[in-house]
């Protein structure tokens, strides 16, 4: 299996579902979570040391501090694939 589905926000509605995948093959943690306001885009664009805003194929998204713990269970399984 490619992807694995790691965790989904507990207090989902089951419509809009900030969710964690673990892509062990690829060595890549996946999230979909809110898009961020105008403002909080343009907050992250002025910080940022990249030159310009996010590119259209890249995207700044929202994931509750509550699903840190599926966060961190993605990014060991995607750490262990790496050693084996």
């Amino acid at each position: 299996m490619a992807v694995e589905f790691i965790g989904i926000d507990p207090d989902t509605d089951r419509d809009h579902c900030p969710t964690v995948w673990a892509d062990a093959k690829a060595q890549e943690v996946l999230l979909q979570g809110w898009k961020p306001s105008t403002e909080t885009q343009a907050d992250c664009e002025a910080s940022s040391p990249a030159n310009g805003p996010v590119p259209e194929s890249e995207a700044i998204v929202r994931i509750p501090a509550r699903m840190i713990p599926m966060i961190r269970e993605a990014c060991d399984a995607v750490e262990r694939a790496q050693l084996r």
